[in-house]
């Protein structure tokens, strides 16, 4: 004879293994952990999309299974001080696992407090989308670039090289040249020494020809010496009758381009804040996963049209947990920020700086090969050896390993060179850290 006591729990039993059969079905992942980050139960979906994460093929804590790609995540919830509620809601993850793994490449996170002692994460893969937003977001800039303002701009007309070959009116009240001043000059003119290089001048050319367009933000020079925040748009001009595509060698002085200046320095802290947020790395203020991932996506798509040396340098702050036992996190924080400053002061404007994991850094170097590439990690090495860090007035002593691999036509995309620095960057700290170590093939492909 059943009781309202049995009664009631075989609604229970029936009720949670309702509540397990959504779980498992859900479109999206689902992970219920505890506070520590201690998995208590996923469906498929989540194991799928955690798993290229994996370095042991385990999943037991989410903390840890995410720290190359959220670092701050234990931490974040730790401090959240509410009972309950959203700590974090549809957060980009750039995960860049490579695509025959089965993994995504961006991967949207939010974190949920149910109550003191669980948590639980909602995971997507959402690459597609964050692809479409990112083409939705260059032809925002377009229109923008065209129809902002459209009265004070200067437009200069170049030929096939990029040299000035024509211009309005304006050109003098924006950018301060006198017209007689830019003929024949390179639209490398007004931008700040260091800003851009030849290989990237002819990389817009050909993507110009490519998309019918593209636009750049950033300083760029007046005449006087004085910069200013400024938008750069290049599109080729039409294609007369009877010409061919690309015109024939004694075209290459008649204008093929045409280039559009403004002065958008009214609007540079509006554009600087929302680009900060998407793309910077909060405590260093280098580039973050996703503008790294980004950055490198584009400068291997323009290596296979023109092809030239890309180098990597992968950079690991060494005995950092000790530090932070040491010294506190606020101090291990001041040591990040200080290999952030002098990556910098080491690097050009054009190289690509970012921070991709806790203690973990990476530069992109355009058209920089091997040689140079390990000169430059050396002067990075030996710079942050000689110059401490200091929090609260105390010095902090600390040293990098660094791992060097440049690309080649044995690589398939950008994972593959990641690998490779890593393998150098593991090397370097077998040797006994504190050095740095370029990649090298195992012995039976040196033979």
């Amino acid at each position: 004879m059943s009781t309202a006591g049995d009664d009631i729990a075989h609604e229970q039993a029936q009720e949670y293994e309702a509540l397990l059969q959504f779980l498992y079905m859900a479109p999206v992942g689902l992970v219920q952990l505890a506070a520590d980050g201690a998995i208590q139960m996923l469906n498929p979906v989540s194991a799928q999309l955690l798993m290229p994460l994996s370095r042991d093929g385990g999943l037991t804590n989410l903390f840890e299974a995410l720290a190359p790609v959220a670092p701050d995540l234990r931490q974040q919830c730790a401090t959240f001080a509410a009972p309950q509620g959203t700590i974090c809601d549809a957060v980009r993850l750039y995960v860049h696992a490579d695509d025959r793994s089965g993994g995504p490449q961006v991967m949207s996170l939010s974190m949920l407090k149910l109550n003191a002692d669980r948590l639980m994460a909602v995971l997507a893969d959402v690459t597609a989308q964050d692809r479409r937003e990112r083409q939705l977001r260059k032809t925002d800039a377009w229109l923008n670039a065209i129809m902002t303002n459209i009265t004070d701009y200067a437009l200069v007309c170049l030929d096939r090289q990029g040299r000035v070959e024509s211009w309005n009116e304006s050109i003098e009240r924006v950018t301060g040249y006198a017209s007689a001043a830019i003929k024949g000059q390179h639209y490398a003119r007004f931008y700040p020494d260091g800003a851009t290089t030849e290989a990237q001048q002819l990389d817009r050319l050909r993507e110009a020809d490519e998309n019918g367009w593209t636009l750049d933000e950033g300083l760029r020079l007046r005449a006087d010496g004085t910069e200013f925040w400024g938008s750069a748009m290049i599109s080729p001009l039409p294609v007369r009758d009877g010409e061919t595509v690309p015109p024939a060698p004694q075209a290459d002085d008649e204008p093929a381009y045409c280039m559009i200046i403004r002065d958008i320095s009214d609007r540079r802290d509006a554009s600087e804040s929302l680009r900060k947020a998407a793309y910077s790395d909060h405590l260093t203020g280098l580039s973050n996963r996703r503008a790294f991932f980004e950055a490198a996506d584009l400068e291997l798509a323009r290596r296979k049209k023109a092809l030239r040396p890309v180098a990597l340098i992968v950079i690991d702050a060494d005995h950092f947990k000790a530090i932070n036992d040491r010294h506190g996190h606020p101090a291990g924080d001041a040591v990040l920020s200080h290999l952030a400053r002098t990556m910098r002061s080491v690097c050009r404007q054009v190289d690509v700086l970012a921070r991709i994991g806790g203690e973990e850094f990476a530069i992109i170097l355009p058209s920089v090969a091997l040689d140079d590439a390990l000169a430059i990690a050396e002067r990075l090495r030996a710079e942050v050896e000689r110059t401490p860090a200091s929090y609260e007035q105390q010095p902090i002593t600390y040293s990098i390993s660094i791992g060097v691999a440049v690309m080649d036509d044995t690589l398939d995309g950008f994972d593959g060179l990641i690998k490779r620095a890593d393998e150098a960057l593991y090397a370097a700290k077998r040797r006994g850290r504190n050095q740095v170590a370029c990649w090298e093939p195992p012995p039976a492909e040196q033979a």
